[in-house]
């Protein structure tokens, strides 16, 4: 008998119920964690207002002259001595007033965000990367290997992380933000490696690891193609509330005179307290300034701890 043949127009398909002359249907994408985490992040307005806020500090660290035309180092202490603020002229030199050398406070208000967002960030780059490589290494070896690198841990947990950090700067008369960057990350990478190395002696005992093992692949492969992707979720939530952090420790250093030598928030708090009975404001602005950008990212460590664990909604 000839083969019977069917044209286009006469093929049929059949859903996933099995009825006939209906298109067949896609199955749905399944997502992943991160699929997941995203989908509720865009619809939590925590992490809508910290993210708005982040980005706005971004732009003003990154181009200041779009905010203002002043000068933030040029002082006229003549005729700008404690100048109260002018809130009439918005976003002009005088409106917040100027400091008890003349020196414009909105500029240095606006400046000082670059400085404390670059230690911030490079201060969480270096503690997660170190931290991170640390804590895997110790989780994923075990034996002597974990209880040798604990144990380092546990002595640089023991030592006070301001503490440390003033006795290290106090060494550097002139302070740059690597130098800032480079002490808060001597004594901070200590969380970041307990996080890492308890989210690795959870993942290597699933069976992808064990499956990878048994197929020959190296080492090196298995941490950083297996273990760390899947590792990684409790060090982004840690590290993203911990730039805010350092950001305050940054700040609180050089209000003590051991931070940043420049246009810095702290350095501007600081010289506001020798003229607080006459000139409030010039503490005030930068303080605000430093709690919302604390606050912001605060808000969105949290927010992204939300979406990662489900246990923490």
């Amino acid at each position: 008998m000839p083969e019977m043949t069917t044209t286009p127009a006469e093929k049929t398909t059949t859903t996933a119920t099995g009825g006939p002359g209906q298109p067949e249907q896609k199955p749905e994408k399944v997502r992943g964690l991160w699929g997941d985490a995203w989908r509720d992040l865009r619809t939590n307005w925590i992490f809508i207002v910290s993210a708005v806020l982040i980005v706005l500090l971004l732009v003003m660290a990154a181009f200041p002259s779009l905010f203002t035309d002043a000068d933030p180092a040029k002082a006229n202490l003549a005729k700008h001595y404690l100048q109260h603020p002018n809130y009439g002229h918005i976003f002009s030199a005088d409106w917040l007033g100027y400091d008890a050398q003349g020196r414009s406070v909105f500029a240095r208000a606006i400046y000082g965000t670059r400085a404390s967002l670059l230690v911030g960030a490079g201060t969480t780059l270096v503690v997660t990367v170190v931290g991170g490589l640390i804590g895997m290494i110790a989780g994923y070896f075990g034996g002597w290997v974990d209880a040798v690198l604990s144990r380092i841990t546990d002595m640089f947990f023991g030592i006070p992380f301001l503490l440390g950090t003033m006795v290290m700067l106090n060494s550097f008369p002139n302070r740059s933000i690597l130098t800032v960057i480079m002490a808060l990350s001597f004594f901070g990478w200590t969380q970041t490696a307990r996080v890492m190395r308890g989210a690795v002696i959870t993942v290597k005992s699933q069976d992808y690891v064990h499956a990878a093992k048994a197929l020959g692949a190296g080492t090196p492969r298995i941490l950083f193609r297996h273990v760390l992707p899947n590792a990684v979720a409790p060090v982004i939530v840690v590290a993203t509330i911990s730039l805010g952090i350092y950001i305050g420790a940054e700040a609180t250093l050089s209000f003590l005179g051991l931070g940043l030598n420049g246009v810095s928030w702290g350095n501007d708090i600081s010289d506001g307290g020798n003229s607080i009975r006459i000139a409030k404001f010039i503490m005030l602005y930068p303080s605000i300034m430093l709690s919302i950008t604390v606050l912001a990212f605060i808000m969105l460590g949290e927010a992204v701890r939300n979406a990662l664990d489900p246990k923490q909604r």
